[in-house]
């Protein structure tokens, strides 16, 4: 990712509608679909700034990696330990058949080959173990905010199964999230590009449109993983080894 994303990430994911709101859906989904053992050993690969460890760590113990030398001292210090650089598709050092949860959130589309990337992962589960995956959703909606993030592809269900399944995984609860403002985002990416104004900075709105934005977006908690969702800006699932028990 460019270093001004790393830099908007470390100043506004304590405030930001998005990073908020989304950290409390997706403890709300593993708690409903994760059927994680107590006390799970948890590594995030992509971490960034750390700012969904401490919401990992309600679920056990979090190991993290981050390659960005400054996010991962930032993330180092809010988890207070040394976070890891191993990269995909290698996680070189990463401990295999030792986790119970591996989360990757919105990081498989940086990889260019996301199937050894997957694999890769897969190596690292306990048996029982599963992937938290969200990735970007709707390759149309292409735009600057994906060229800045480094951005392989965009997703749609079909090709994020179809990766999963070549990587010898198997996708369970996989759906839309972020659906309720999708309307918005899918207006705000076609404006910019009919006017030729696409904009990359995703840095907070005024407080007021914040905090609503933050509100609806937080209602999709009691839905996510229990409801099939209309289209939506990402997509989630949580991925096993085939033949595996879930």
């Amino acid at each position: 990712m460019d270093r001004i994303v790393y830099d908007r990430m470390a100043a506004h994911d304590s405030t930001h509608w998005w990073y908020t709101a989304r950290r409390d859906i997706l403890a709300d989904y593993l708690v409903r679909e994760g059927h994680l053992p107590k006390d799970a050993r948890i590594l995030e690969i992509g971490c960034g700034t750390g700012h969904n460890l401490p919401m990992l760590a309600a679920f056990g113990t979090v190991d993290a990696i981050e390659i960005d030398p400054a996010a991962r001292d930032i993330a180092s210090a809010r988890l207070g330990k040394p976070v890891g650089a191993a990269p995909l598709p290698e996680l070189t050092g990463v401990e295999r058949g030792s986790y119970d949860l591996i989360a990757v959130l919105d990081v498989v589309e940086h990889i260019q080959d996301d199937v050894a990337a997957l694999q890769a992962m897969a190596t690292c589960l306990r048996p029982g173990g599963k992937i938290l995956i969200t990735v970007p959703a709707h390759q149309w909606m292409w735009s600057a905010h994906d060229v800045v993030n480094h951005h392989h592809r965009r997703y749609s269900k079909a090709s994020l199964i179809a990766a999963i399944r070549a990587a010898g995984l198997e996708p369970a609860k996989l759906g839309y999230f972020n659906s309720l403002l999708f309307p918005l985002a899918a207006a705000a990416r076609l404006a910019g590009r009919l006017t030729g104004k696409d904009d990359s900075d995703d840095s907070p709105p005024p407080k007021i449109v914040n905090t609503l934005f933050e509100a609806i977006f937080r209602l999709e908690r009691h839905l996510v993983g229990r409801v099939p969702m209309s289209p939506g800006v990402s997509i989630i699932t949580l991925a096993s080894p085939a033949g595996s028990a879930r």
